[in-house]
């Protein structure tokens, strides 16, 4: 018995460990204020949220019906669990709980009937407003009319690529229920699903950039902190009640910045896959319109 509580506690201690350091690593590496620039780019650019608007307003109604449905018929029992582990806090973590399991339900009925290609026409349009063209043309026609730059048809999407997976959801279901215990298990919720999460926001961007899994991963490891960091982040505003879909598209606008940057600092490496410098555009130069 003690060598079985002696190797539970060693491991135990091992992951606390490496949680701790992944922590440390994500709230150093900026990668955490990607997502909140995307909001600014986002609300400054008529092209884009002009763009969007029919697709976040379908999106809104769809989470609003969801949102007080979970509450009237699940926050109840839940609060009943919660009370177990957070006490006086149950009303509070039972909340986090239902806007953690709509925003599941949301995230998967949007993906299959709303949002489409749309999350990749907008991160294509960042990256170009940007100035990086060449990269763009990987995948998708650009046009040019009058000095005017236009999005044109996707080269490399059949479909809309899959920035979430079964296995994501299925980690983010499991793990819902830390939010039971008040604040460090929701910090650990968001940091557990943010090392999942963080990539998938930079899948348009490896396919442009015609990284192989080999290659990818090697990317990701090297800025693991920067992605958990992301990912954490984009998550919490996911589940904002009602609006949280919206913050989707300015994730994917804070994801097209980071690109953006990461081909400034790395462009010249054989690493990146570089296609030509980058040189942003004057905004009366560039016209998106997806």
């Amino acid at each position: 018995m003690s060598r079985i509580a002696n190797t539970t506690k060693s491991v135990l201690l091992e992951k606390f460990t490496e949680t701790a350091t992944l922590s440390r690593d994500a709230a150093t590496s900026g990668g955490w204020s990607y997502p909140l620039l995307g909001i600014v780019y986002f609300v400054s650019h008529p092209s884009l949220y002009r763009a969007v608007a029919p697709i976040i307003i379908k999106c809104i109604i769809s989470a609003l019906g969801i949102t007080i449905g979970l509450f009237v018929f699940t926050y109840i029992p839940q609060v009943a669990f919660c009370a177990l582990f957070s006490g006086p806090f149950a009303f509070i973590t039972a909340a986090v709980m239902v806007l953690g399991e709509a925003y599941a339900i949301i995230l998967v009925l949007s993906k299959l009937l709303f949002v489409g290609q749309a999350q990749d026409e907008i991160f294509d349009a960042v990256l170009l407003q940007q100035g990086n063209e060449q990269l763009v043309s990987r995948g998708r026609e650009v046009r040019s009319s009058s000095g005017i730059k236009k999005l044109g048809k996707s080269i490399t999407l059949a479909k809309p690529l899959s920035r979430f997976s079964m296995k994501g959801i299925l980690r983010y279901i499991i793990s819902l229920p830390l939010n039971s215990l008040p604040i460090v298990g929701t910090i650990m919720f968001f940091l557990y699903n943010g090392v999942e999460a963080g990539p998938g926001f930079h899948t348009r961007y490896f396919q442009l950039k015609g990284f192989d899994a080999s290659t990818r991963q090697s990317f990701v490891e090297k800025r693991r902190g920067a992605y958990t960091a992301f990912g954490a982040t984009a998550l919490a505003l996911n589940v904002v009640p009602i609006i949280g879909l919206a913050f989707g598209f300015t994730s994917t606008v804070g994801a097209a910045l980071w690109a953006s940057q990461l081909e400034k600092k790395y462009g010249l490496t054989k690493e990146s896959g570089h296609v030509g410098a980058a040189q942003r555009l004057p905004e009366d130069e560039v016209r998106v319109e997806l």
